[in-house]
Formats: C-alpha cells, structure tokens, sequence
C-alpha cells in the first residue's frame, strides 16, 4: 500500500535529505587515489550522526555499514572495505539518512582519477537519464512513464538498464511501495498522486543487463564485469510540480576532479 505523506511530513523529508546532501558532500572532498572505502564510510556516519540523523542503511536487513559502496563493476550494495580507490576507477556512493522519523536517499558516481572517455560518457548519460526520469515523474501519470523514458533514453545510447533492481517509494520506511523501474511501458505501473515521495535511480551498464550476486548475499555485479553507474534522487510529487528533495549541489562544489 502507497503511503501518502503530507506537506509537512514531507518538510522533514526534506530536512532529512539537507543531511544527506552535506553528508554525500563531506565524503565528496575525500574521493580520490589511494584512499580505502572504509574511511569513506566512517565519514558519512560520523558526519550523520553529529547532524541529529541516523545512518539509515546500517543494520539495514543486517548491512554492515553506513554507505554502499560499488566500485567499477558493483553495481550496488557493496561494502566498504579495505580497497584503496585507483586512478580509473568508479565508485557508486549510495548512502539514506533516517531524521525525525522519515528517511531519504541518494546516490552519485564518481570517477576517480583519469577515466576512460567510454566511462566519461556512460557516467554523463547514466546521470541525465535521472533527470529525464525525474521530468516524467509528475502528477497524474505513472510509473511506467518513468522508466520508459530512462530505458528509451539508455538503449539509443547502446548501453543496458539493470531489471532486477529498482527504485522505490520511501518515507517512514527506508523501502515502501510503490517500486519504480527504470524500464517499462507508458501508461503502466502505480499513478502519480499527490504526497508520494519515490527514489528514482537510474543503474546503467556499459555491456550486458545481466548482474549476479556475490556470496555476501548483498554486492551485486554485472555478469560481465564491465562498468555500471548508478545516480539517485528522491522526490515528491504535488499537483503542480514534482520536487526533487535530495541534493547532489554539496558533491559538485568539493568534490576535485
């Protein structure tokens, strides 16, 4: 059952999503050579907690820690640990924050270092089909709207949209109703109504759709093990407009290239 929020609840949500933004732009400053993924999850917790929120996916279903973290071919759901990032990689940072009740989540991937033009420009489409997403993601149409416009946008570019993972409603809990894909047909799926507030996220690979899971029964990779990036906002939706809750300012201003 879809949850309704209203205005107000949806301003926690979007307080919520202020720390997450300034969390996601702390780690920002942090992502670069030589540095190992665990430390980029202790900074996220520290800064969540010292800013009244909760790490929502820690102890998430049993998760281990604060962000999930993919590098190169991770497409989600991979633990931060002692890898030390390298020049061409990509990292996915995936990250909720829990505050006042209300929950909100966001994701970006970063190259690090000199990456290939191919990655530079599966990075950039995988980031406006967010956006195309989020462009159809308005009142009174629906779900399928939203991933039919990402899967047609991905395809003409010659690159695959994951099925087996999707977005999602959220709100009082980290996941609820209803799911989003990023495929499927116009007119299709749950209609857009005044109060939901959804993740869309976008997760794109450069060769096959296929992904599998790892024995740690989380880390999902592409079958293939070519790259996959992964971008992701949260949203509400009014009757004149859809707002886009989270935000990926605070990662563009530290984040060093």
């Amino acid at each position: 059952m879809i949850q309704f929020k209203s205005e107000e609840e949806i301003e926690i949500i979007k307080e919520s999503a202020q720390i997450l933004g300034k969390a996601h732009g702390e780690v920002a400053k942090y992502v670069k050579e030589g540095v190992k993924t665990a430390f980029l999850d202790k900074i996220a917790e520290e800064f969540i907690r010292d800013h009244g929120g909760v790490p929502s996916f820690k102890g998430y279903n049993g998760f281990p820690s604060s962000l999930c973290i993919s590098v190169n071919e991770v497409v989600v759901h991979g633990f931060p640990g002692q890898y030390q990032l390298k020049d061409g990689d990509i990292i996915s940072i995936d990250c909720g924050v829990f505050h006042q009740g209300f929950h909100s989540d966001s994701a970006y991937t970063y190259p690090v270092g000199e990456v290939s033009p191919k990655i530079t420009t599966l990075l950039k489409a995988t980031e406006e089909s967010l956006y195309l997403g989020i462009e159809n993601a308005v009142y009174g149409k629906r779900v399928g709207d939203i991933g039919h416009a990402i899967q047609k946008f991905i395809e003409a570019k010659g690159y695959t949209v994951v099925r087996e993972l999707v977005g999602h409603g959220l709100g009082r809990s980290l996941h609820e109703a209803p799911e989003v894909p990023n495929w499927g047909k116009r007119g299709s799926g749950a209609k857009l109504q005044r109060g939901m507030v959804i993740a869309i996220e976008p997760m794109v690979n450069l060769g096959t759709r296929n992904v599998v899971q790892e024995r740690d029964g989380w880390t999902i990779r592409t079958a293939d093990r070519r790259p996959s990036a992964h971008f992701e906002h949260t949203v509400a939706i009014f009757e004149d407009r859809t707002e886009i809750l989270t935000t990926h300012r605070f990662i563009e201003e530290n984040f060093k290239r």
